[in-house]
């Protein structure tokens, strides 16, 4: 047993609500169970509660047994001050609140099958805990759910571009170039990226967009790799250009060592990721006034058709030649940036905006894609859930990291709903 369970029973009334006493045997009624807290104190706020014929609003709290009260120092704390009822599982001790008030508390009763029910879920085999239980979950119920879920997962997505966004003052082009940044790391290498451009204001490459080579310059130096004086021809020469421009605009660098290598593919190395970002600056001045006017999908993965400069196409780390290959970006890095970056501004773009047609467009971009391919989305395939595109890939993967890997199914409505089927003597 524990507390989020009697929660569970307290917020959808699933207790015997007949004839309820304190366990002083006074006579209650709930009238109004309240509203779930998630933030610090009292676990329900705003109930009504009619203890004998005197009508309470205020607060609940919920122990599994009454001592729990002080065990949490809630006899200390006047936030507790304006609980009306004390819900609990076992009563073992009457509490005082900080106020010097005796707290009347109510012992709740439920049907056992509600509480063997969910710990099926939390002990299920399967990483996803209703995996056996789904054939019992009305399709309508299932797809509305998977829809909320995608809506969520976007608004937590676009909070942090928000935040960003404020950062730089409402620039949407600084704090776009930030975050198509962080996605060019990807997850290995997005804070150095970040970092990067943090340092490197776009102003200052903006003013040099006609050339690729002192975009490398500016960034690979501001990344920390050109501070050797020692290397082949065109190490030398950036490195030259970088300590001229360096000393014009007053740039301090980032430190080379933030750079992570170890265990990446050599085509997804930071120095490839750099120079692939450095020809995106190159040829997209504006990029986010360009995606905001992109009609299509097909211009959006356009914007991202990148290249690098010549000197890369042998090379993977600066002196150390390679087998000959063209490194565009590869089509799986360009869904992953229109998904995980493209998808959230143009979101949270609509938001700021008041206007819903660049967030029906974020979803069209979705239902556009192919479907990501990965151990989480498997995990549903593998239940015969049908994933037709992105928007779908990308509820899944927001279900399983929101709900089932830290076991929320009590706040999941698929969850929930499985919990409840005993009375409809389904399981």
């Amino acid at each position: 047993m524990n507390e989020d369970f009697l929660q569970f029973v307290w917020k959808n009334k699933l207790f015997n609500t007949q004839k309820l006493v304190t366990t002083n045997g006074e006579q209650i009624e709930i009238l109004k169970p309240g509203f779930q807290n998630f933030d610090a104190g009292p676990d329900f706020i705003d109930a009504r509660i009619k203890i004998n014929d005197t009508l309470w609003a205020g607060n609940v709290e919920i122990h599994l047994k009454s001592s729990d009260w002080n065990s949490h120092y809630h006899s200390n704390d006047k936030a507790y001050n304006n609980v009306i009822l004390h819900v609990v599982h076992k009563h073992d001790e009457e509490v005082i609140t900080n106020a010097n008030r005796k707290l009347p508390t109510f012992v709740m009763d439920f049907d056992n099958k509600l509480f063997a029910n969910y710990n099926q879920l939390l002990f299920s085999a399967s990483d996803i805990r209703c995996a056996d239980k789904l054939e019992i979950i009305n399709e309508f119920k299932l797809k509305h759910w998977f829809e909320r879920v995608l809506v969520n997962r976007l608004e937590k997505k676009s909070r942090i571009f928000l935040q960003q966004l404020k950062s730089e003052k409402y620039s949407w082009e600084e704090a776009f170039y930030i975050q198509i940044a962080r996605n060019f790391g990807f997850k290995t290498n997005a804070l150095p990226f970040e970092m990067l451009t943090r340092a490197t204001p776009l102003h200052i490459l903006a003013k040099h967009k006609n050339s690729l080579f002192q975009i490398e310059a500016l960034l690979f130096g501001q990344a920390g790799f050109l501070k050797n004086d020692a290397g082949d021809d065109y190490f030398l020469k950036l490195r030259k250009e970088y300590l001229f421009l360096q000393h014009k605009y007053q740039l301090k660098p980032i430190e080379e060592h933030l750079w992570k290598f170890l265990r990446l593919r050599p085509a997804n190395f930071p120095t490839v990721r750099l120079t692939q970002f450095a020809y995106l600056i190159f040829t997209s001045h504006g990029l986010f006034s360009k995606i905001i006017e992109a009609n299509n999908i097909e211009q959006l993965i356009a914007l991202f058709d990148v290249n690098t400069s010549e000197y890369w196409e042998k090379h993977y780390k600066f002196n150390e030649e390679s087998k000959k290959r063209i490194k565009r970006l590869g089509q799986h890095s360009v869904k992953n940036i229109l998904i995980n970056t493209v998808v959230p501004v143009l979101f949270v773009y609509g938001e700021e905006k008041d206007n819903e047609n660049y967030k029906e467009r974020a979803f069209h971009i979705l239902e556009s894609l192919p479907a990501e391919r990965n151990h989480i989305v498997e995990k549903w395939r593998e239940l015969k859930l049908e994933i037709k595109n992105a928007l779908d890939s990308q509820a899944c993967i927001g279900l399983y990291n929101e709900f089932c890997k830290p076991q929320k199914c009590l706040h999941c409505d698929i969850g929930r709903e499985v919990i409840l089927k005993y009375e409809e003597g389904n399981l």
